[in-house]
């Protein structure tokens, strides 16, 4: 007897219609795949151009950032700038469950397919278009990118919320797009979900702006909440300055007591017993110098054992800690090396490091399926599938 058909993913039977680039559009698009959708990139003859960024082993159509977003999908190459080639993606549109893109407004629209062009083709189309800015604002139609949006969000002042004095400064990571990538997902599914109990297809905006800052402000709006206000931005216990890793005898940890009898258990086992008693903190001056006194103690006792021991330790004495890694360290981290990280094989560039779904299913499984594709490696084979044939342009006589 055959093996048993391999669990399919919860998304298994949504087609989607990728004109994405750079990273929120791909994140967004990769996380539908994961999930089984089948996703169908289509891309310009010249490739995403996030295919050249960064050191690939072979050419500059596998760069780092690439692989990393755009597994789960085939690549067609198209010319949309030709009718040939806006017709095959018209035909592809008339298969399509949702179709997604995060070109300018006007760019869409002058290669034909904008929204109303979309539902014209296919009424009940989930039409999702990224942004960088809400249409009803004065901002709207401006180009975006990651930076921009930390910058006007308020994440790149964060770091005045620790210290007024530091600079304006982006979050190192392109956690901007990343983060609206998801909610792009999140937005697709919404809008498929209510197509299966309507019928009704819809346009979908996410802008960049307005749903990062809601993002990065949930928690620091803060003392801002009320009208009038309470207090400043800054939830207290994410904008202080001991909130930091602690050094141990040989890397990082950090530690987060639940409350006091969990923060002196800490630090006996680092040899400060009665910590909350000491002469030391009893006599620290207000304000804050007790605060400053704890966060001493916390680093005078997490130097005196190696991270793995204070591992072994706070799980026995049910005291709320963790490995701090550097970036180099999560390829060994014990957990990460087990349920993250997986070597795979990408015809004709090589083995390279995937990182698997986050997310885990009892029933239909989020999985990578096929591996990141080179430009227009499907080409053939989707437009046969779907009947379509690419008639060249004529030639001028």
């Amino acid at each position: 007897m055959g093996s048993a058909e391999a669990p399919k993913g919860p998304l298994d039977g949504v087609r989607v219609l990728d004109l994405t680039q750079f990273v929120l559009g791909p994140y967004a698009t990769q996380t539908l795949g994961d999930l089984g959708a089948e996703v169908i990139k289509i891309e310009e003859p010249s490739g995403d151009r996030q295919r050249r960024s960064g050191k690939a082993p072979h050419g500059r159509t596998m760069g780092p950032i690439f692989v990393a977003l755009n597994r789960n999908k085939r690549s067609v190459a198209l010319d949309l700038k030709s009718e040939p080639g806006r017709r095959a993606l018209a035909r592809l549109v008339k298969a399509a469950d949702i179709f997604i893109h995060n070109m300018r407004p006007e760019a869409i629209a002058r290669l034909g397919f904008d929204y109303a062009s979309v539902a014209a083709i296919k009424p009940d189309i989930v039409y999702v278009e990224a942004v960088g800015y809400a249409p009803e604002g004065p901002y709207a139609g401006r180009q975006a990118f990651d930076d921009l949006i930390q910058a006007a969000s308020g994440a790149a002042g964060l770091a005045q919320l620790v210290d007024p004095d530091a600079p304006l400064t982006f979050i190192p990571s392109i956690i901007a797009d990343k983060t609206c990538g998801l909610f792009a997902a999140i937005a697709a599914l919404s809008a498929l979900r209510h197509k299966e109990r309507t019928g009704e297809g819809q346009f979908v905006c996410v802008p960049m702006l307005e749903t990062f800052t809601g993002f990065i402000m949930a928690e620091h709006l803060y003392g801002q909440t009320w009208d009038p206000p309470t207090g400043s931005f800054g939830m207290t216990t994410t904008v202080t300055p001991y909130r930091r890793p602690l050094r141990t005898k040989d890397g990082w940890i950090w530690v987060m007591p639940a409350g006091q009898d969990q923060a002196a258990r800490f630090l006996e086992l680092g040899g400060i017993p009665g910590a909350y008693e000491s002469e030391r903190f009893v006599s620290a001056p207000a304000p804050g110098g007790k605060v400053r006194v704890y966060n001493e103690m916390l680093a005078e006792a997490a130097a005196t054992r190696t991270t793995a021991e204070w591992l072994d330790l706070c799980a026995a004495h049910s005291v709320p800690a963790m490995i701090a890694n550097r970036a180099e360290d999560i390829f060994t981290d014990p957990q990460l090396s087990q349920t993250l990280f997986e070597t795979r094989h990408i015809p004709g560039q090589g083995p390279y490091k995937a990182m698997k779904p986050g997310l885990r299913f009892a029933k239909t499984p989020a999985t990578i399926r096929r591996e990141p594709p080179d430009v227009g490696q499907d080409t053939a084979e989707v437009l046969e599938t779907f009947g379509v044939h690419l008639e060249p342009e004529p030639q001028e006589p």
